[in-house]
């Protein structure tokens, strides 16, 4: 067994970058490091041990079942130097050759490093809080670094932006960045760039946006703020590799980021960044795909990656965003894989309105958020990057599969609800009192419908209100009297206002009636005039203002409807919201129905 061994294996795993090396793994040991384990392994070439030898986290599966004594083969590494001499192999792929059950090889001794023999005391002294619980402090404060990664060289590139004349002699590997360090460079390709987002609330206002970096061992966000992202936001181009350096470190949140890391990047005054000129091992954006049929065992508000065909695609829309009242543009895209099953995809901002459909593209998305909107549905966020027609095994089988079997096939929607025709009208179809005796409402969850109704009544009291003329703020003001009017969520007074909807009315059917919520834009389409004109017909025309909700009442919509028990003065109760709604197109109506009809098995 032991001409398995690489001989000499150790040295030439922290001195030279030689792969397919074979070692015996003597001991593997878990250490816990933020949301996800690591393991650190003491490997043996029958002659040396070094215990300065870590898992990637992607292995980890690998490492639940890795037994002491087994063999490997490591396929693909990189090294660090930590505090000017001692040195970590970062393992980033191997094969097991025998698991477990071989007695120990040969009888290694300790690998001494640069002159200095690696034991538990001259590794307690590289960090300055030293725990057996924590992997990343074995790379607290490094000086400089030696990052094997084929032809990237270091020292050579154009200057730092910010100040730095040439790029430092070291590079880490991502997976080795922890908030422990103090002194860093990554050399990392961007594979997702958002646009930049603004906010203003009571504690100020901003602008920021972030971007996904990669490199050979894992991925990691970063982010830039107000003068960071003017300075570097022109500067950053998708799939270009940059030398980035000086950043803030801290642990990701995982309600915004679906990247396997527990870190995240803040740019700061400090932040360095340079093009990368030369050639790189570097890959391109990494996908984890989940299949279409998959989806419902996927819990909503999960982000995953997804590829299928484009089958149809829906005309570009405009919605407008309830918390902030700015308009959204919305294109939605049914995709399908070949699973048999095709679900709706919807696109925001540029991408929807940039989307081109035709010639059934191949969609490669990246951290899209999965919904239970009446069935499953996906949704890009700021945060989700796409690939359209991507250089990749998955998208070619996809084509073939798609142009010899999945043209003809007759697949499963799992977006039951809110497709892209039909006027609004959906599967999900219900009559009020069907809605009434299934107790829709009544989960933890929010419920969704779709009905046709008619308007029976409306409430004109307190219909309107004084709203903040603050662009995305619609918080209600108050009048001061001397014709000013306070904001206290913009912490601001203003000489004016705009005037905003929220109508109560009663829906009926030939079942039941509902009371229901119309905010804005919905309040608007059913009595076919703008808040600011109705303001202004309350204030100067009394007859003409009751004429408006005259006129609209008796007349028949197809309402999309969120139904949710909500409590109130510790009081529950059952509160239903208009999320859409349109005029009644009997050619869809019919069609709906005459599909609900088939499906029950009963032949037009």
């Amino acid at each position: 067994m032991a001409a398995q061994l690489t001989n000499g294996g150790i040295h030439k795993l922290f001195n030279e970058h030689v792969e397919s090396l074979v070692f015996q793994v003597l001991t593997i040991k878990i250490i816990q490091s933020g949301n996800h384990d690591r393991f650190r392994m003491k490997l043996s070439d029958g002659t040396h041990y070094s215990a300065c030898c870590m898992l990637g986290t992607q292995l980890n599966d690998v490492a639940e079942n890795l037994a002491p004594n087994s063999i490997i083969r490591v396929n693909r590494y990189v090294c660090n130097t930590i505090n000017e001499s001692r040195k970590v192999a970062i393992i980033l792929d191997l094969d097991v050759l025998h698991s477990g059950g071989e007695a120990v090889i040969g009888t290694p001794a300790q690998f001494e490093t640069s002159g200095q023999q690696e034991s538990s005391s001259t590794a307690s002294t590289n960090v300055q809080q030293p725990s057996t619980k924590t992997l990343s402090n074995q790379f607290d404060q490094p000086r400089t670094n030696t990052f094997s990664r084929g032809s990237v060289n270091a020292n050579q590139g154009s200057s730092f932006a910010g100040g730095s004349s040439s790029v430092p002699a070291g590079v880490h590997p991502i997976s080795s960045l922890t908030p422990y360090q103090n002194k860093w460079t990554i050399c990392a390709r961007v594979t997702n760039k958002s646009d930049i987002r603004t906010w203003n609330n009571s504690r100020g206002q901003g602008k920021l946006f972030s971007m996904d970096l990669l490199d050979e061992t894992g991925e990691i966000r970063a982010t830039a703020f107000n003068e960071q992202c003017d300075k570097f936001y022109n500067m950053i181009e998708i799939d270009k590799v940059y030398y980035i350096t000086q950043a803030q470190l801290k642990t990701a949140d995982k309600r915004y980021s679906s990247l396997k890391n527990d870190y995240e990047m803040t740019f700061n005054q400090g932040t360095q960044v340079t093009a990368c000129q030369q050639k790189t091992n570097i890959p391109n954006m990494q996908f984890e795909f989940v299949s279409i049929d998959q989806l419902e065992n996927v819990e909503r508000d999960t982000t995953i990656d997804v590829i299928g065909i484009c089958k149809e695609v829906a005309e570009v829309s405009t919605i407008t965003q309830k918390t902030t009242g700015k308009e959204l543009k919305k294109r939605d895209i049914q995709i399908v894989d070949d699973s048999g099953k095709e679900v709706r995809l919807t696109l925001w901002g540029e991408k929807a309105e940039n989307f081109d459909g035709s010639l059934n593209p191949i969609i490669a998305a990246k951290g899209v958020k999965v919904s239970d909107f009446g069935g499953k549905s996906l949704s890009f966020l700021s945060s989700s990057a796409m690939q359209v027609n991507p250089d990749i095994k998955e998208s070619h089988k996809l084509r073939a599969w798609y142009e010899n079997v999945g043209c003809n096939l007759q697949t499963e929607n799992l977006s039951k609800q809110g497709g892209s025709s039909g006027g609004g009208m959906d599967s999900n179809l219900k009559m009020i009192g069907e809605a009434v005796v299934e107790n829709l409402g009544y989960r933890d969850q929010a419920d969704y419908y779709s009905t046709k109704a008619t308007l029976v009544f409306l409430k004109k009291e307190n219909c309107l209100y004084t709203a903040c003329p603050s662009d995305g703020c619609n918080k209600k003001v108050i009048d001061m009297n001397n014709g000013v009017y306070r904001c206290e969520k913009c912490n601001k007074e203003y000489d004016s206002f705009n005037w905003r909807l929220m109508l109560q009315a009663s829906l009926a059917d030939g079942t039941d009636s509902v009371w229901v919520t119309l905010f804005q834009e919905h309040a608007e389409t059913l009595l076919g005039c703008t808040s600011a004109n109705l303001g202004a017909l309350r204030e100067h025309d009394e007859n003409a203002f009751q004429a408006t909700f005259s006129s609209a009442l008796f007349k028949e919509y197809i309402f999309k409807l969120r139904v949710k028990m909500e409590s109130y003065n510790d009081e529950k109760r059952l509160k239903t919201t208009v999320v859409a709604v349109t005029p009644l197109n009997y050619k869809d109506y019919n069609k709906v129905i005459l599909n609900q009809l088939k499906s029950m098995g009963i032949s037009s």
